[in-house]
């Protein structure tokens, strides 16, 4: 099996250190284990001498340089190895000092600490790792300069204690060697200090952490040897054992690895930064020393002397101090959390933008409104806001411009209510406010908002004018079983209806005993006979020239219960997309013959059917039946085909088209020219009549209208179908389209939609 670079060096120490238990025995006479101890001293010095060189050679920049510092001082340290070694070996005295030995020993360090703080300069990190000075604070430069002193302190007390204290309080041989004694203790302490200190504040993922722990481990075991060393001289001890000398063997050993050791790899960007226990831990080792080693004193009677106990209670005054500083940052982290998460809160539930409440919080307080409603005491109103027309100060202003006007719009609309009130804003330009408890005038908050958002928005230095649509629901107490999607679809239905009257209004949903306008129900409970409310108004379409009715169109209204107008495109649709589509032709035609047979009149009926059933079975029995039911001849009956929906079949279209041309029945192609119609329309299917849209005759252009009119006039007469003229107002444009040739035309010149009763009588008079 093949052994890894560590698991060798790992064995090389063992086996070093069994050697030098083996020859601290003297089994060979102290002679040969003083060769032995001073061979392995100064080989272990050059080994590191060696590899420093040699691997600094390869590198660049900081790598080089404190590898190159350690290798001088290792390099001055082995020539005070090997004069020791003369003066041991050749001049026969055990302790040679002071002595020019002690010139080279000394020499390491002040290289080894020059190569120290090269080492501290000689990181890879971003600056993201980097402890830069703006992210110091208070707290992190208390927490490093206590440390540090704890540290200091207890590093103090043992040096004092295992060399430092004996040196000082002893008189020694002479000046000379008492200075050269306590110079070794100091320089090591200086030197342990400050390896602790780098690997204490160092980062994990620092890329040298296993050079700076090898250096530190050595220079802590040629310290130990060193204060061994020292004491003896101190008290004028004439040798040195083996044993105490194995600090100085394998401390140069681990400078070696560490001058070996490549920097390694740090953790990339997505990368977990495993805990750094050395950082954790380390401050508190030589406390939990000093702790140990004053029992020990205690233990045999040698209590510690006055230098320590003075040191080890500040020592002792910094660790509370430092605890206390913990205490502070863990409190201080744990406020930090919940202002976060507090913060994540508010982002969740507000409007990053307006700062107002979004979607789901006002969803949250309606619900929470309505289930306490019955124990407010008050009353709850609801207004929905939407801005008329935004999409122009996007357009003209930009997104940018639009989100100032918005943000400006959510804080008049807080200026319009109390505190206690919730105002949201639920998307693009929809706001919504929920007034709680007592209100006394509902309108009053409407006509204070319409009037706050009336004043003009400034926008880039321009004045922006805007207006709003308002839906105002009022709960009634009394109504079970309502929801907030209920009352948010109220909201919702009054804001567009204002939209529908003119904009810039607000409408008050008025509550029905049979809740929310519902057509589809309503058509369901009818079976086959008229809705309540449903009924048809008849427009006139009239013979230009003589303005003389030749038919009607019938057009279907329907009044909810609570008396509200509903739009036809609202309830149509509503029936289209319930599946009652055929049901509401059914409805339609059924009413529209019957009135026309009542009213006596000899005029041909329109009635609009969608396009998406032509061909359909059902539509053409329905079309029979009526005709049968009311014995209406069925050149009397036209069946408009709503041009903005797609025929999807045109072959289809046009032989269902042909059946019903062959019952009697005439076709026409409504709002020619809103939508899908085109003259492959034209072409395809075979109608009677087309009617053209009023955006065709209604134009900014009478000339191109009539170029137009009289153009599809005489494709008509090619074709055989004949032209109606729709949304006619005026008498100049009813002149102009008879000067095109346009025979039929309709429109508010001619008459409004009402009752068939009034259209009778202008009939007969």
């Amino acid at each position: 099996m093949k052994f890894r670079r560590y698991q060798l060096a790992v064995l090389l120490i063992v086996v070093l250190a069994a050697v030098i238990v083996v020859n601290g025995l003297a089994l060979w006479g102290d002679q040969f284990a003083q060769w032995v101890d001073n061979a392995l001293q100064l080989s272990a010095g050059l080994t590191a001498v060696v590899c420093g060189w040699l691997v600094g050679r390869r590198m660049r920049g900081a790598q080089r340089w404190w590898r190159m510092l350690f290798a001088l001082g290792m390099l001055g340290w082995s020539a005070g190895q090997l004069v020791w070694s003369w003066y041991q070996l050749f001049g026969g005295e055990g302790l040679p000092s002071p002595s020019l030995a002690d010139v080279g020993y000394l020499t390491l360090p002040g290289f080894a600490l020059a190569g120290l703080f090269v080492l501290a300069r000689a990181r890879e990190r971003p600056d993201a790792q980097r402890l830069l000075p703006g992210r110091w604070n208070a707290h992190f430069g208390a927490a490093v300069v206590l440390d540090g002193l704890v540290v200091i302190g207890s590093l103090f007390i043992l040096t004092w204690t295992a060399a430092l204290g004996a040196v000082v309080q002893a008189t020694g041989p002479d000046a000379l060697a008492w200075a050269v004694a306590i110079a070794y203790p100091l320089s090591d302490l200086l030197l342990v200090v400050v390896a602790v200190l780098l690997v204490v504040f160092d980062r994990v993922d620092r890329p040298y952490r296993a050079n700076l722990l090898l250096l530190a481990a050595g220079i802590v075991a040629l310290a130990c040897s060193d204060s061994i060393f020292a004491y003896l001289v101190s008290i004028g001890a004439e040798s040195m054992k083996p044993w105490a000398d194995a600090g100085f063997v394998l401390g140069p050993l681990l400078i070696a690895y560490a001058l070996l050791a490549t920097p390694s790899r740090r953790p990339g960007e997505n990368q977990t930064v495993p805990v750094d226990w050395w950082r954790l831990v380390l401050p508190y080792v030589p406390v939990a020393a000093v702790a140990m080693l004053i029992s020990i004193q205690l233990l045999y009677g040698e209590g510690p002397d006055a230098v320590e106990v003075s040191v080890g209670v500040f020592v002792i005054f910094l660790v509370l101090a430092r605890q206390l500083l913990s205490l502070l940052d863990n409190r201080l982290l744990l406020r930090r959390v919940y202002e976060g998460q507090q913060q994540l809160a508010h982002q969740a539930y507000h409007d990053p933008l307006t700062n107002l409440a979004n979607r789901t919080l006002f969803a949250d307080r309606l619900d929470r409104a309505l289930s306490m409603g019955a124990g407010t005491g008050g009353s709850l109103v609801l207004i929905f806001v939407d801005l008329d027309d935004f999409k122009e100060v996007n357009d003209q202003f930009g997104h940018a411009g639009g989100d100032v006007v918005l943000h400006a719009v959510g804080q008049r609309l807080l200026g319009c209510v109390r505190s206690s009130d919730t105002v949201a804003r639920l998307g693009g330009d929809e706001f919504a406010v929920l007034l709680e408890g007592e209100v006394d005038a509902p309108q009053a908050v409407a006509d204070r908002i319409r009037s706050a958002l009336r004043r003009p928005f400034a926008v880039h230095g321009t004045q922006v004018a805007v207006r709003a649509s308002m839906g105002l629901v009022v709960l009634d107490p009394a109504e079970p079983l309502v929801t907030s999607d209920i009352l948010l679809g109220r909201a919702d239905t009054s804001m567009y209806e204002g939209k529908r009257l003119g904009k810039d209004t607000t409408v008050v949903y008025r509550p029905s005993l049979n809740g929310p306008p519902d057509f589809t129900a309503a058509l369901r409970r009818a079976q086959g006979g008229v809705p309540d409310g449903f009924t048809m108004e008849f427009q006139p379409i009239v013979r230009l020239g003589d303005d003389v009715p030749v038919a009607v169109e019938a057009l279907a209204r329907w009044t909810a219960p609570d008396g509200t107008q509903i739009p036809p495109h609202t309830f149509v649709s509503a029936a289209e997309g319930a599946g009652l589509g055929a049901e509401m032709d059914a409805l339609a035609l059924d009413v529209a013959c019957r009135e026309l047979a009542a009213a006596g009149l000899d005029l041909t009926v329109h009635v609009n059917v969608c396009a998406t059933r032509l061909g359909a079975a059902t539509l053409e029995q329905s079309i029979a039946a009526a005709l049968a039911r009311y014995h209406l001849p069925a050149d009397r009956l036209v069946i408009e085909i709503t041009e903005t929906v797609p025929v999807l079949d045109l072959t289809a279209g046009a032989d269902a088209i042909r059946r019903l041309q062959a019952s009697g029945v005439r076709v026409a192609l409504d709002d020619f020219g809103a939508g899908y119609s085109s003259l492959t329309w034209l072409h395809a299917l075979p109608v009677d009549l087309i009617k053209l849209d009023r955006a065709l005759t209604t134009g900014v252009h009478p000339e191109r209208d009539v170029a137009l009119c009289r153009s599809l006039v005489g494709l008509g007469a090619e074709l055989g179908f004949v032209v109606v003229a729709e949304g006619i107002e005026t008498a100049e444009q009813a002149t102009l389209l008879a000067r095109a040739g346009c025979g039929l035309a309709q429109g508010y010149r001619f008459g409004r939609p009402g009752p068939l009763s009034a259209l009778q009588l202008a009939v007969t008079s």
